[in-house]
């Protein structure tokens, strides 16, 4: 690319960020339209169904746990210093929840230690990793022969 063509492109990016820049400014100036702004995130991979499943019954465990001990979703809620909503999605195993409010969830209902046993009897690992290790060769004995 040519400079002068290299100029043009830098010269059209800071003018967009400019006319965005103005966007904003304007809507932020103006009530009405904040009320209609929305955070849009980027669409992640969803979940192969297997998984899905499998945080399904997470959740469903922990709901459970929560029932044994016959406390609300309120008190859990409050002590794991997360809202109820969030709690609801833990127990549904939705997977957009950020894993330190499952780990939480876990230490209010005193499970916490159970994610310490996670790839604690790791068999295929193990028999990969056993796979790969190098057999050692003793060195030879030396002789006491002086």
């Amino acid at each position: 690319m040519t400079s002068a063509l290299l100029h043009t492109l830098a010269v059209q990016h800071v003018q967009k960020v400019f006319i965005l820049y103005d966007n904003v400014k304007y809507i932020l100036q103006n009530p009405v339209y904040l009320l209609t702004i929305v955070y849009i995130m980027p669409k992640s991979r969803p979940l192969y169904p297997s998984w899905q499943r499998l945080l399904a019954e997470l959740g469903e465990n922990i709901k459970l746990a929560r029932l044994r001990r016959r406390l609300s979703t309120e008190q859990v809620a409050e002590r794991a210093a997360i809202s109820r909503p969030t709690l609801s999605q833990i127990e549904k195993g939705e997977p957009n929840v950020a894993m330190g409010n499952y780990f939480k969830v876990l230490a209010v209902l005193g499970l916490e230690k159970d994610l310490a046993q996670v790839g604690r009897d790791d068999k295929l690992g193990r028999k990969l990793q056993d796979a790969e290790l190098p057999v050692r060769e003793r060195a030879p004995k030396h002789s006491s022969d002086t």
